[in-house]
């Protein structure tokens, strides 16, 4: 969910993907291709400019730094700074965008015995394991002032949706894109929110994440045994 960027292309889908340069960098192989010196070079501005607008946004406000003072800390014009980044929002949820389709990648990549309900839980608890931002199971000082700058400002939050909107239909899609898959995707994603929002909410209001961590573990367990069967009441025995 957070402290990351490295692929900027996801957060938003308006902005087209930087092209890795074919230069010397590239090479052939089993592996990814190397990531060009140009990609290398785009990719750093974006962090330098995501970072130098969250460190500004978290001294003053949100709401009270301009796009144009960020341009100027960061040493680009404001129309190049609007082709990184289309929307002032943008430039804090930039570091949201590698976990866009983390669900879809789970599943695409799970074993093949494994279900996909079954390949999301285990990376979700691995996550709380590894005290993943993302799973809201972090108490760094810093995870906190960014979370507290993202859930304090209602169009951080607006800005939010639309990037869980693409989570859900990359997930969707890897579901087979049908409307069953559809359904099970916006079920999965609002959980995975719930959950991570929820641990968010009690670290916030005082609690160490090692305190969290075991009702955090039951909360997921519970929430994936309702997504695997649903929303009625399960049968006691003697029912």
């Amino acid at each position: 969910m957070v402290m990351n960027g490295e692929n900027p292309a996801n957060g938003d889908r308006s902005a087209s993907a930087p092209a890795a340069d074919s230069g010397s960098d590239s090479g052939s192989g089993d592996g990814p291709a190397p990531v060009g010196l140009r990609e290398r070079k785009k990719r750093l501005t974006y962090q330098a400019v995501s970072d130098a607008a969250i460190r500004m946004f978290l001294e003053r406000g949100f709401d009270k730094v301009s796009v144009a003072e960020v341009a100027a800390a960061a040493d680009i014009s404001k129309p190049t700074l609007f082709r990184y980044f289309p929307a002032k929002e943008d430039l804090v949820l930039h570091r949201f965008a590698d976990h866009e389709d983390e669900a879809a990648r789970v599943v695409t990549a799970r074993a093949p015995d494994e279900t996909p309900l079954d390949a999301l839980r285990r990376h979700f608890l691995d996550g709380l394991d590894r005290r993943d931002p993302v799973t809201g199971l972090c108490d760094a000082p810093q995870v906190l002032a960014f979370l507290r700058l993202l859930y304090g400002t209602p169009s951080l939050v607006a800005r939010l949706h639309a990037y869980q909107g693409r989570s859900e239909a990359a997930l969707a899609r890897a579901l087979g894109g049908a409307l069953s898959g559809r359904l099970a995707a916006g079920q999965i994603i609002a959980v995975l929110r719930i959950l991570a929002l929820e641990n968010w909410r009690r670290i916030d209001a005082g609690e160490s994440a090692d305190r969290v961590y075991a009702g955090a573990v039951q909360a997921a367990e519970e929430a994936f045994v309702q997504l695997r069967t649903g929303l009625e009441p399960q049968s006691q025995p003697g029912d």
